[in-house]
């Protein structure tokens, strides 16, 4: 058999299969979803570090910053010294007010397992 014929032969296989779904909410919603989609829990992932100390932004504080970034830039002229460095973040990440039970209590009221 040459290639178009194997190509003609799949080309007509796949007009013969209809879709079960369309893409549109009403179709999606009439799905019946698997066991495990009902059973699952929730979970929550916490990303805590130096890149806090600042109280601005997120973890991509220091990237943002070394990329120049504007609002990055300004908010470090305006609140550290000229020749600060991200490395003297590190002393000031203390974890004072870090409250374990109170962070599990809170977790565990929002259902999280």
């Amino acid at each position: 058999m040459n290639h178009l014929t194997g190509i003609l032969i799949v080309v007509y296989l796949l007009s013969l299969v209809q879709s079960k779904y369309t893409p549109d909410w009403n179709s999606l919603d009439s799905r019946q979803l698997p066991a495990w989609f009902d059973e699952a829990k929730v979970g929550i992932f916490l990303h805590w570090g130096v890149f806090s100390v600042p109280g601005f932004g997120s973890e991509w504080f220091w990237w943002l910053w070394a990329s120049e970034y504007e609002g990055y830039v300004n908010f470090m002229k305006k609140n550290f010294k000229p020749d600060f460095s991200y490395q003297e973040f590190a002393p000031k990440f203390t974890a004072e007010f870090y409250n374990p039970e109170k962070w599990a209590e809170i977790f565990e009221a929002s259902g999280a397992k």
